[in-house]
């Protein structure tokens, strides 16, 4: 049964989004005891982690953004400058949010997505396994989520 009581619009819609976004997790919650225990608690939301490398000018050498949620740690970007990479720099980045995600927030467990051109090898380095390749995403590059333990 095709239901033509609604229109289908297109545009982007941030209030609509956020609206979509507290129903979904909503639902989810309800249908998931894990998400049930979390509710109230900081874990609940995503709280954001960064780590950032900067000289005495506060030129940025590097940086890590993510953000913990439910025992994880999610990182999104982490990038050092061509100048300082193969120094370590990357690897300090990645361990101190690692640290500051077990020792105050509780994680267990991190993840993060690369590209076959960028550090999947490094990762892997600090201890990642590779858990899904994706290839041809976007096309002609394959995509990796790569995952660890910690503590």
């Amino acid at each position: 049964m095709v239901c033509r009581m609604f229109r289908l619009e297109t545009e982007v819609d941030k209030a609509r989004r956020d609206l979509l976004r507290t129903r979904l997790r909503d639902t989810n919650t309800a249908a998931s005891p894990v998400l049930r225990a979390l509710r109230g608690t900081p874990g609940e939301r995503d709280v954001p982690l960064h780590v950032w490398a900067v000289n005495d000018t506060d030129d940025l050498a590097g940086g890590l953004v993510g953000y913990t949620w439910a025992t994880w740690l999610h990182v999104t970007y982490l990038w050092v400058d061509e100048r300082h990479r193969g120094r370590g720099l990357g690897a300090r980045l990645l361990a101190q949010a690692e640290h500051i995600a077990t020792t105050s927030r509780d994680c267990s467990a991190a993840r993060l997505e690369t590209w076959d051109f960028q550090a999947p090898r490094f990762y892997v380095k600090q201890g990642y396994e590779v858990v899904c390749a994706v290839p041809d995403y976007p096309p002609g590059v394959t995509e990796y989520m790569l995952t660890k333990r910690l503590g």
